[in-house]
């Protein structure tokens, strides 16, 4: 019995000075384990909202109305860079499909017609900002329902030396003198193949925009190096372009090409509008869109009245069918502050607005309601779109102000406008139908 008993407690005494090796190891394990499971719930819940944090802000980058658009990204873009490598970064980011859009269905108020065809809303981007057909679906998804690209001159051409883009910001406005900078007809042509969709059905309301409510526009403009009286240039361009377009803009207006406004002339001007509808009558109805396109004539805000009448004129004699009102001005208001102001080439923005406005008007009064007017010049809100409704315009373009103010430019002015119309009551074609009847032309 002694030697079991002495036995038991040399097991005892071995069992203790085992046990506090054994039992810290074992603890160890536990709080190793515990450890990397802890690290790993942190890593699981930083992805988690690392994720949920990109995809909001994805979702708040992709809508134009975000304030980091105007408020943000725009004014770093304009101060950071110079005019024009600004305006260039901006088309490239349209163009790659990263741009914003607008998420907005537009109201029913806002419907426009377009020589008998409906657009979603009145609110187009003028030419000038996609010169070579880069970006056009990245701009409709912005929620213009037209755009007009170039303008776009027949051979390649540099445009003048740079600098030749400056801001104006004290006025809310922009000097350029770029002078047509173009890629060419058969560059820009490529571009509009390759939208045409593989399998593309035409149907009644199809448009070359490819997008319902929406159109698509191209600002023809001259090679510097053709004879200054030739209208060959726009001749071609009616050609080349005809059947990839619903609207052709004849440009004759801007400032910045040697003796091209000398074409407002009424001997030249109705040489040239002869010519271009010749050849517009003469061309094949689209395999795009099975109609031909209208031609619109682009005129400067710097005519004097007298050839303002004498336009108009022309335009009832002629098979033109709309008109856009106007161009950059070359004249500098008194009103302008900035240092800026001097540089040469043609001023657009809020300055431009109430010259734009006395030309439409004054052009308005000279032909007949079946003549759309287009109004551009200084529109950058509501208020300023229904000015120019009231002054007889059936459709607006903006350019400076988009640049100001960035993509939610677009919807911004939408939803100020409709609210205007929803307070009176009315639609904007219910505006514009009386304005035109009440202003335009009637045959004595």
């Amino acid at each position: 019995m002694a030697t079991i008993h002495l036995r038991t407690i040399s097991f005892r005494h071995a069992l203790r000075k085992q046990a506090p090796h054994r039992l810290p190891v074992f603890a160890r394990n536990l709080t190793t384990a515990a450890s990397s499971s802890q690290s790993s719930a942190r890593t699981a819940v930083y992805a988690t909202v690392f994720a949920a944090s990109v995809g909001l802000f994805a979702v708040y980058y992709y809508d134009a109305r975000s304030a980091i658009h105007r408020y943000v990204l725009t004014p770093v873009l304009r101060r950071t860079f110079d005019a024009e490598t600004g305006h260039k970064i901006a088309v490239k980011v349209l163009q790659s499909g990263l741009g914003p859009r607008d998420p907005v269905q537009d109201d029913e108020r806002l419907r426009s017609e377009f020589w008998g065809h409906e657009l979603s809303n009145p609110v187009g981007l003028a030419a000038g900002f996609d010169k070579d057909g880069e970006a056009i679906d990245g701009i409709l998804n912005l929620g213009f329902s037209w755009v007009e690209i170039g303008s776009v001159t027949p051979k390649p051409q540099p445009g003048n030396p740079k600098p030749r883009v400056f801001h104006l910001p004290d006025d809310a406005a922009l000097i350029n003198r770029y002078g047509f900078p173009s890629q060419g007809a058969a560059s820009v042509i490529s571009r509009l193949r390759a939208r045409i969709p593989k399998f593309h059905e035409t149907k009644e309301d199809t448009t070359a925009a490819f997008k319902p409510g929406s159109v698509l526009a191209i600002n023809l403009g001259k090679n510097k190096s053709s004879p200054v009286e030739s209208p060959d240039d726009f001749v071609t361009g009616v050609k080349t372009f005809g059947p990839y377009a619903d609207v052709l803009v004849v440009n004759v207006s801007s400032p910045n090409t040697p003796g091209l406004r000398g074409l407002q002339n009424r001997e030249l001007l109705e040489d040239l509008l002869t010519s271009v509808t010749k050849a517009r009558d003469e061309l094949e109805p689209s395999p795009i869109t099975a109609r031909r396109p209208r031609l619109v004539l682009k005129i400067a805000p710097d005519l004097e009245e007298s050839q303002i009448v004498d336009i108009a004129d022309l335009i009832r004699q002629s098979n033109i069918d709309g008109v856009i009102v106007s161009n950059t001005t070359i004249s500098r208001p008194a009103s302008l502050t900035d240092p800026n102001k001097s540089e040469m080439g043609g001023l657009s923005g809020a300055p431009l607005k109430p010259r734009a406005l006395q030309v439409l008007k004054t052009l308005r009064a000279h032909v007949p309601a079946s003549i759309p007017l287009i109004g551009c010049g200084g529109i950058s809100t509501g208020a300023d779109a229904l000015d120019y409704a009231r002054a007889g315009a059936s459709l607006i373009q903006v350019y400076t102000g988009f640049g100001y103010d960035g993509v939610g430019t677009c919807r911004r002015i939408k939803d100020e406008l409709e609210a205007l119309l929803r307070a009176e009551n009315t639609t904007w074609k219910a505006v514009v139908d009386e304005s035109v009847r009440k202003l335009s032309w009637t045959k004595p």
